[in-house]
C-alpha cells in the first residue's frame, strides 16, 4: 500500500495484519481522489474507520489542510500514528481511538470530506451516515466504500446521493450535503 501522488508520493504505508483488513486498494483509491480531486485543497477531512489512516494521508499529501483518523482498535491506532510519523504529516493530523458513533456524537466539528469505509454488510454505512450529518460542512462531501451492489438510501437529512460507482466488487456512493430546507 503507497500513496498515490502528492507531497508523500510513493511512500509505502503499514498496514494492519489479518484476514478482518481489508485495505482500499490502489485501484479503488485512485478512482475515489480523481472524483474529488479538485475538492481536496485546503480541505478538513475526517477518516471514520480509518484502518491504516491511507485515505486521511493521501487527502493530506494532496494539499487537505487537516486529517481527523478515528478508529476503535488499538493496533489500527498504532499503524495510523506510524504511517503519519512516516509521511510527516504530524502537526495535520488528529488521531482519536474511540468508536464512529461516540466520536460523531462528541465532535463539534465539521468537516469538508468524509471517507467511510467500515466493515463491509454489517448495516455500519448506512448508520453511520445517518448520524453523519451534523458534522459535515454545507457542501461538504461523503465518500462511501462498500461491495457493490449494496443497497444505500438516496437521501439522509441533508446529505443526498449524487453518484454512484461501481470497480470490480467494490462500489463507492457519493454523497454531498445540501442546502437545509
Amino acid at each position: 500500500m503507497r500513496v498515490i501522488t502528492g507531497t508523500a508520493r510513493g511512500m509505502t504505508l503499514r498496514t494492519l495484519e489479518g484476514d478482518d483488513v481489508r485495505p482500499t486498494t490502489d485501484r479503488v483509491k485512485e478512482a475515489m481522489f480523481s472524483i474529488i480531486q479538485f475538492d481536496l485543497e485546503g480541505r478538513r477531512i475526517l477518516d471514520l474507520f480509518a484502518g491504516s489512516g491511507q485515505l486521511g494521508i493521501e487527502a493530506l499529501s494532496r494539499g487537505a489542510k487537516s486529517a481527523a483518523f478515528v478508529d476503535r482498535d488499538k493496533a489500527a491506532i498504532a499503524v495510523i500514528k506510524e504511517n503519519i510519523g512516516k509521511t510527516g504529516f504530524e502537526k495535520q493530523a488528529a488521531v482519536i481511538q474511540t468508536d464512529a458513533f461516540s466520536f460523531l456524537r462528541m465532535t463539534a466539528d465539521t468537516f469538508d470530506i468524509v471517507f467511510l469505509d467500515p466493515p463491509y454488510s454489517t448495516g455500519m454505512l448506512q448508520k453511520t451516515l445517518a448520524d453523519l450529518d451534523d458534522c459535515v460542512a454545507l457542501g461538504g462531501t461523503v465518500v462511501c466504500e462498500m461491495p457493490y451492489g449494496e443497497e444505500m438510501p438516496e437521501t439522509e437529512g441533508n446529505l443526498k446521493l449524487y453518484r454512484t460507482y461501481k470497480y470490480g466488487k467494490i462500489g463507492l456512493a457519493i454523497y454531498r450535503k445540501e442546502n437545509e430546507e
